[in-house]
């Protein structure tokens, strides 16, 4: 799964401390999502997505390899 995540930050002017704060994870957490370590749950993937106002779908995307 790719995301959009580091480009959503900049746009919207928010650190991986910021982000992780709103939605009470770690800052490594955020930076493991970023770099494609980590796959978010369902629950965090919507956090995410509520923080920057746009559908999952617009921050997550499935490669053809998942």
């Amino acid at each position: 799964m790719k995301n959009n995540l580091r480009i959503e930050r900049a746009i919207k002017n928010i650190t991986q401390a910021d982000l992780a704060e709103l939605i009470k994870v770690s800052r490594q957490t955020i930076n493991t999502i970023e770099s494609n370590r980590y796959v978010p749950s369902a629950v965090l993937a919507l956090k995410i997505a509520k923080v920057f106002g746009k559908p999952v779908e617009e921050i997550f995307e499935l490669e053809d390899s998942d």
